[in-house]
């Protein structure tokens, strides 16, 4: 998984870098083209470039999105049905969402996105409509209050370990496609206000397990553990453009495949987004 992140956090710096000589360029171009000829019904006229006129595209690359929250866990399951029980290899009292519960300060969902198409297609003096798609990563990380283990052996199964665990983590990684709205209303001169919603659809290209106890030091796992190949989420965002942006998304689809029916939601805050 190290290279994943790697790989993620190389893209996202490269797509950093590609902005900064993106705006450099742009601003020498402005600085050439401060005026324009246009004819219309009045005629013609030579007037100046405004330059959200000349930033602000129909069609548009946004380069660089970040998203940074915390995971929790909304848990449908019919604990009563046989099919679960044999599945959590556990006392029976235990056979309940209490189970599964989070450390959510330490529950990190990571999406990063580093190259998104943008569409415009309105925009007014005080209104703004993007439509946005793109490919990123959608990552979870779940780390449990209790010492559970995921196996996966004959079949797939939950057990309580007998360790004592520092750090007893799932993680999952989904190759992610966003399909966003973004509308943005005039507050003030200079103030935005920036809303929208969205839906995501991924592909699990990593699911792995991380413990760490006295007895065995760290021990790493990487398998399906009866986690869902594909994923589904819809998102939403809200803030003040150039001050704050927060997110928050719930996974449509269950976390499992089969069995258990959990399903991840998330709020966070959002950096560099449309």
């Amino acid at each position: 998984m190290k290279l994943i992140y790697s790989i993620a956090v190389l893209l996202f710096i490269s797509a950093q870098v590609f902005a900064q000589d993106a705006d450099s360029t742009s601003d020498s171009t402005k600085k050439k083209n401060k005026y324009a000829v246009s004819v219309g019904t009045g005629g013609l006229k030579v007037g100046a470039i405004k330059d959200s006129d000349s930033t602000d595209k129909i069609f548009d690359i946004q380069v660089g999105m970040l998203d940074l929250g915390i995971n929790y866990l909304q848990d449908k399951t019919n604990y009563n049905d046989p099919a679960v029980r044999n599945f959590l290899n556990v006392s029976s009292e235990m056979q309940n969402e209490n189970l599964f519960s989070l450390r959510e300060a330490k529950s990190i969902n990571v999406n990063i996105y580093p190259i998104l198409l943008k569409y415009r297609p309105l925009k007014t003096e005080k209104q703004r409509i993007y439509i946005t798609a793109g490919l990123g990563l959608q990552m979870y990380n779940f780390r449990f209050n209790k010492p559970i283990t995921y196996l996966n052996e004959t079949t797939p199964m939950v057990i309580m370990d007998t360790l004592h665990f520092s750090k007893n983590k799932v993680g999952l990684t989904y190759l992610s496609v966003p399909l966003m709205f973004t509308l943005k209303t005039k507050l003030a001169k200079d103030a935005w206000l920036v809303y929208g919603a969205g839906i995501t659809a991924g592909y699990r290209i990593a699911s792995w397990t991380k413990q760490v106890s006295t007895e065995l030091g760290k021990q790493k796992n990487q398998d399906q553990f009866n986690f869902n190949n594909f994923n589904s989420c819809v998102t939403a965002e809200l803030g003040v453009e150039g001050y704050f942006r927060l997110y928050a998304s719930y996974q449509l689809t269950p976390l499992h495949d089969n069995l258990l029916e959990q399903h991840p939601y998330c709020i966070g805050v959002r950096f560099l987004g449309i």
